[in-house]
């Protein structure tokens, strides 16, 4: 299919050929027949990504202090890396659309293929066909207009406005700001039988408001106006005033308490500075002053956009939905008529010529909508394949590699660590946004993209698949991989349940042929490990780990228990691993206290583990530090030999009354060596490089470390947890 997409390290915009999006859980599949350009937010988004990096820079405060912080921690290579990921990778444009049903998922009950819809949100882009959660969605009327349809997103924004305005028929309400957004606001004001003062420093923009929405439109700067506003509103004021505009100027917030009445209400829905004069306005006629969040409760929930869940109406009459709903049904019985604000309609494959429109302002546009072409072929489109003789070579496959999932992580430390050549191939990578996979296809040279899991199990060419997606998505990755008979390394954890521990467990001992399973422990691989562990043979010894990990948001996918486990399923796993494998034997029990979090977040604990060889280690992990105090400190006692590897930049032992230190000038946690002896591994065979009971082991020892904080006891880490 195709999609439109623009470059973050220059602004360069292109028509791509992408592979089809999947129908995820709580998603539904939809073929555009039209999509909005939204002139604000769009336009500084394009403006921003054809600016110099310098002026990127000034724009993004935070990223920048981000990329400072990793280039502390991690170094020049890794921050580069990660930099560059962004800089370079296809960026999505478009949040608002148009168009008909031709998938839905398993678990959605709301809607059928052959449903036209308005879709919402990052997901909802301006694509030939777009993967949209259900609850960002709402059902039209089989008769619907879909070029009016399509400022679905726009139209929520502007209702949830007018909700925060809280308006009573016949009161008067101002919209400063008379653009796409401004105008929708005036046209549901009228609806609801509101009178409407525009205004705007447009001219051509008051004109259209006084034809179309508005009951009195005003230039900003024409003489008399506070007069009069006064005069349309009997002496009194407006009740309410809507800020639409996008601006830097303080203006329109201070005359907006200008032309208030005592006691209103000021709405802030564009994007406007809010540092007004108190006096003599805002404070002595005790204004109320608002900001309107989007399209309304449920924006930027995860769990009512990406799992579904809604909020009764009898508690939040208004959620995002119910917005873009309402504002469906006044076009449907004509209460409104958007159709004038379509000054302008390209199709996808001119699209760019939109965005110069709108950058250069060549002509007045008000509304630009995207037409999409309903009689091309899209069949054949799930996955994108390169024709490009380079990038399909014909030497003999001996690691045929397919990767699922390829953000952050994998894109700085697994792929680049991956050398090509020598039977080593990208045959194809998988995931979830059409986007991203051309983006690390290219990037990386693999021979196809997809967003569909089966294509990567089902080509014949690939016997090793790298996982590296969000962790809940793991085991039924791993499984698949492994059911089709493939290698796999996957990111920590395996899995988040012990029920889908047993699963892999069963379908590994069940193989005939046996394939390599690699979980991705990097730390063991370190050379600063490495070196560790020659100065100890295998126990008893006496391990503390001490981890500086940070604090995570609550709302973070990482701490929720559903997708990402929490962090001590996510990432305790790693320091559980490292003690098992620097001892040489397995854990036997695990005993573990958390320190008491209003969150209930479960990630500034302390565990302690006993090991079948007599040795015994402590895991001290903690969310509440201060970032800037190094993150890992391991201290190793035994065999009359102390020693202290210090955030793998340096290592410190102490035997026979001798002091060495060895010392990194760049940190080094594993990653390149356990790649690429992973891939040599598959290349030239030979037995595992983390046993499969070691694997099983420290999985077990995570679920076993949350049972333990909700019992107060220890556990047992036996295999025969998973093993009826």
């Amino acid at each position: 299919m195709q999609q439109l997409t623009q470059k973050l390290k220059n602004g360069e915009m292109q028509v791509l050929d992408v592979p089809v999006p999947q129908v995820a859980p709580g998603m539904i599949l939809v073929r555009n027949h039209y999509s909005l350009i939204s002139a604000g937010t769009e336009g500084s988004t394009v403006k921003s990504a054809r600016s110099g990096f310098i002026a990127k820079a000034k724009e993004r405060p935070q990223q920048v202090r981000q990329v400072l912080d990793t280039l502390r921690s991690q170094g020049i290579t890794q921050t580069y890396r990660a930099v560059m990921k962004k800089l370079d990778a296809y960026s999505p444009l478009g949040y608002s659309s148009a168009g008909e049903v031709i998938g839905v998922a398993a678990d959605v009950q709301e809607f059928r293929v052959g449903d036209l819809v308005g879709c919402a949100g990052l997901t909802a882009s301006h694509a030939e066909v777009v993967s949209v959660p259900k609850n960002l969605c709402v059902k039209l009327s089989p008769k619907a207009d879909l070029c009016q349809s399509a400022y679905n997103t726009l139209g929520a924004i502007a209702m949830q406005g007018v909700r925060q305005a809280d308006l009573r028929l016949g009161e008067t309400c101002a919209v400063i700001g008379l653009g796409l957004l401004g105008q929708l606001t005036a046209l549901i004001l009228r609806a609801s039988g509101v009178r409407v003062v525009g205004i705007d420093i447009d001219s051509a923009m008051v004109e259209t408001a006084s034809k179309h929405c508005a009951d009195l439109a005003l230039h900003r700067n024409q003489s008399g106006i506070e007069n009069r506003i006064q005069q349309f509103t009997d002496g009194l004021g407006c009740d309410a005033v809507i800020i639409a505009a996008a601006t830097s100027s303080l203006d329109p917030i201070n005359f907006a308490g200008t032309i208030c009445r005592k006691r209103g209400t000021v709405v802030v829905v564009g994007a406007v500075p809010t540092g007004f004069d108190r006096d003599p306005h805002y404070y002595r006629k005790e204004l109320q002053l608002k900001m309107s969040c989007s399209y309304g409760p449920g924006r930027y929930e995860s769990g009512y956009e990406e799992k579904g869940l809604d909020y009764p109406a009898a508690y939040v009459r208004w959620t995002e939905n119910r917005n873009m709903l309402a504002f469906q049904q006044l076009l449907e019985s004509k209460r409104i008529d958007v159709s004038y604000l379509t000054t302008h309609t390209f199709k996808l494959i001119d699209a760019i010529k939109a965005y110069d429109l709108l950058m250069n302002k060549s002509a007045p546009f008000v509304g630009i909508l995207i037409e999409y072409d309903q009689t091309r072929d899209i069949s054949k489109d799930a996955t994108f394949k390169y024709t490009d003789p380079a990038r399909i070579g014909s030497a003999s496959v001996k690691a045929g590699i397919g990767f699922i999932g390829a953000g952050s992580y994998a894109q700085s430390h697994l792929l680049p660590n991956i050398q090509t050549g020598d039977g080593v191939v990208l045959r194809g990578v998988m995931t979830t946004t059409p986007t991203s996979a051309k983006s690390v296809a290219d990037r990386y040279g693999f021979r196809f993209c997809t967003c569909r899991s089966e294509d990567i199990f089902s080509d014949a060419a690939i016997n090793t698949v790298f996982i590296a997606s969000r962790h809940d998505t793991h085991a039924a990755y791993v499984k698949g991989a492994l059911l089709a008979g493939r290698n796999v390394f996957v990111e920590k954890p395996l899995c988040l349940t012990i029920e889908e521990l047993r699963e892999i467990f069963e379908i590994r001992q069940s193989m005939v042929e046996s394939r390599h399973l690699l979980i991705g422990f990097n730390r063991r691989f370190a050379p600063l490990s490495m070196e560790l562990k020659k100065n100890f043979s295998n126990g008893p010894l006496a391990m503390t780990y001490r981890v500086n990990a940070g604090a995570v948001p609550k709302d973070s996918w990482i701490q929720d228990p559903q997708v990402g486990g929490g962090r001590i399923i996510g990432e305790v796993c790693h320091f559980i691993d490292f003690m098992t494998w620097l001892n040489g034997s397995l854990p036997l029990y695990i005993n573990c206290v958390a320190m008491d979090d209003p969150n209930h977040l479960l990630d500034t604990v302390i565990m302690t583990l006993t090991y079948g060889n007599g040795s015994i280690g402590t895991v001290s992990y903690f969310a509440n530090g201060d970032k800037s105090f190094p993150k890992e400190r391991i201290e190793v006692f035994g065999n009359n030999c102390s020693a202290v590897l210090d955030d793998f930049r340096s290592l410190t032992i102490h035997s026979r009354g001798k002091k060495s230190e060895s010392r990194s000038s760049t940190q080094d946690k594993g990653q390149k060596n356990m790649v690429s002896s992973f891939i040599s591994t598959i290349k030239k065979g030979g037995p595992e490089l983390i046993g499969f009971n070691e694997i099983i082991s420290t999985t077990i020892a995570t679920f076993g470390a949350l049972e333990s904080i909700r019992s107060g006891q220890s556990v047992s880490v036996d295999l025969s947890r998973i093993i009826h």
